[in-house]
């Protein structure tokens, strides 16, 4: 009997199991970059970090630049609103606590509600309207009845940053009014988010709320996706000018809770549309996202920068360059117009005066 050697046929095997392999690799890197796309893609005429997670199992499902310090702008009155609610939970306070207006509150400028010198607010009201409607004011009146002070309130801020491991960030104020070094990270005030949710569940309701009564006011949220994004369920926005546009942004579908975080968008409607396709990516299952598991809580895509970004010129001091010489050629346009219309006018003719012919005396 002839002996039969198997190493050929074992190496056809290999082959074919090669051949296989590298095929769903390349399909996988695929499918990959097309879902991908779709969230970069909307990201081009965009600036500014991003992040978009699971709040069940803290795994990210998609993020740029999450470490890339940037100022909260209005952000921060989460975290006032944690302080609030925490407060609460060791009954420091009751929802019926009364609130007084300051010097300090009264000189705060807009988003507020203007309540004269003196004047006492609920403290049920006043977190409401700290959601709602973002007024700086209130914030104050907060910040002076849960901390002693504003000073006193910021140190506590600040203590229960770094208890919730939000490494990169630091207040200065309890509403996010332009401080040049009160800065945070997508990742922070997603870690700021979870906390919310995880450790006072009675109050989520309050970041659903789409509008507050104040008197005969009836004051509207700033959050457009509780009114366009399917199963949206808070949280917050936020602007000044060096920050652009930011929100915090929850959605719950199929018992599954995404919370993104979208910092410096050059619009609303920028900010809205970006804050749309990372929930969107995030609800749509990929088998592929649960072999490369990146926990929020993790360091593995740090990128902490020296200084925060800036947005100024492109959301304040910022006019298109073709507006601008559109407007030139008109005025020029204008100017040759009137020009040609003094020219042009007819200038009345004197009449000739008829001299008199004196007739000499024969």
């Amino acid at each position: 009997m002839h002996k039969v050697s198997l190493k050929p046929q074992l190496f056809c095997l290999m082959q074919m199991h090669l051949k296989r392999t590298c095929a769903l690799l390349s399909a996988f890197l695929v499918a990959a970059l097309l879902a991908v796309s779709s969230v970069i893609g909307s990201h081009n005429a965009m600036a500014g970090p991003a992040i978009v997670f699971d709040n069940n199992s803290n795994q990210i499902l998609y993020a740029e630049d999450p470490d890339q310090l940037w100022h909260p702008a209005s952000l921060t009155k989460l975290m006032t609103a944690y302080l609030v609610f925490e407060a609460l939970k060791t009954n420091k306070i009751t929802m019926e606590s009364k609130l007084v207006t300051s010097k300090t509150a009264r000189r705060q400028p807009p988003s507020k509600i203007g309540l004269p010198l003196g004047a006492t607010l609920s403290m049920k009201k006043a977190i409401e309207i700290l959601i709602v409607k973002s007024a700086n004011d209130v914030a104050v009146m907060i910040a002076e009845k849960i901390g002693g002070s504003v000073h006193g309130f910021v140190k506590k801020m600040n203590r229960t940053a770094k208890r919730l491991g939000m490494r990169n960030t630091e207040f200065y104020n309890p509403h996010g009014l332009p401080h040049p070094d009160q800065v945070t990270t997508a990742r922070d005030m997603a870690m700021l988010a979870k906390a919310l949710i995880r450790d006072f569940p009675e109050h989520n309701h309050l970041f659903t709320l789409g509008s507050v009564k104040v008197g005969k006011r009836r004051l509207r949220s700033h959050n457009d996706l509780l009114r366009t994004y399917e199963g949206a369920d808070g949280m917050k926005t936020g602007f000044i000018c060096d920050s652009g546009f930011n929100v915090v942004a929850s959605a719950t579908r199929g018992g599954r809770r995404l919370i993104a975080v979208v910092l410096g968008a050059k619009s609303t409607l920028a900010r809205r549309k970006r804050a749309t396709s990372l929930l969107d990516h995030g609800f749509k299952t990929y088998w592929w996202k649960t072999l490369f598991p990146i926990n929020l809580g993790k360091k593995e895509m740090s990128t902490v920068s020296a200084a925060p970004g800036k947005m100024r010129k492109y959301v304040c001091n910022y006019r298109p360059k073709k507006k601008r010489k559109y407007r030139k050629k008109k005025k020029k346009k204008l100017q040759k117009a009137k020009s040609k219309k003094t020219t042009t006018k007819k200038v009345a003719k004197k009449k000739p005066v008829k001299k008199k012919i004196v007739k000499k005396g024969s």
